[in-house]
């Protein structure tokens, strides 16, 4: 086991998908999922491995922010040997024609935490999704009939800011959304040589102020989740 992951060798499988609601890795679980057992309980960050459609695959919680993914997504390629990750998460659009409930593949994300700013020396890095699984993720969702907004999303590492229209600086520049993980995930996912994506449902609007509801959260975005799984075997 590793320190935040209560799991033996093996019990996790190569392709994870990373929830940051560990809550929504249990109803992966239990409604997707053959088989599930349940391999982490450590901080009720919870993680499941069964079977989708045949494949053998986990999903495990990672709370939310960069520090909190950083710490299972090191864990989990270092530890455990995962190859891909998956995150299936919510974000905050800050375009116009991004609407609550709408499907965004990040192709990159910039951000504005300081973890790649200590990592590089003060020199900037461009973290960028894996491009088969970018593929694999747009040619699933068009299949569905939902064709994905696909661009570049700001990982912040504050939810609350003095100032309430930060947002709007990146919007200028073409960010689709707003959420708190991506830019970790992608820069581990290059220093190990991993697979990832981010995959996200739109929870609310910083234009509209339209918010979902944190059971709607939990349970009813299931196209991420569906095209998700369906990346993760194809």
């Amino acid at each position: 086991m590793s320190i935040h992951i209560a799991a033996k060798k093996g019990d996790v499988a190569d392709t994870v998908l990373l929830t940051g609601d560990p809550l929504r890795a249990k109803f992966i679980a239990e409604n997707f999922l053959s088989g599930s057992v349940q391999y982490n309980s450590v901080r009720n960050m919870l993680g499941y491995t069964g079977v989708y459609k045949g494949a053998r695959l986990s999903v495990q919680g990672t709370g939310m922010g960069i520090p909190s993914i950083s710490i299972y997504v090191n864990e989990l390629f270092r530890e455990f040997g995962v190859q891909r990750a998956i995150r299936a998460g919510t974000a905050g659009a800050i375009q116009p024609d991004v609407k609550v409930r709408d499907i965004v593949l990040a192709m990159s994300a910039s951000t504005d935490s300081g973890a790649n700013s200590v990592r590089f020396g003060g020199r900037d890095y461009a973290p960028t999704a894996s491009f088969n699984l970018l593929k694999r993720a747009y040619d699933v969702s068009v299949a569905k009939g939902r064709a994905p907004f696909t661009g570049p999303v700001i990982s912040s590492d504050m939810f609350y800011t003095l100032d309430p229209d930060e947002w709007k600086l990146w919007a200028k520049f073409g960010c689709l959304a707003v959420e708190m993980e991506c830019a970790e995930l992608y820069t581990l996912g290059a220093q190990y040589k991993r697979e990832v994506l981010t995959i996200l449902t739109i929870s609310d609007s910083l234009i509209t102020h339209e918010i979902t509801t944190p059971e709607e959260r939990e349970k009813s975005f299931t196209q991420m989740i569906e095209i998700a799984l369906e990346t993760a075997v194809s």
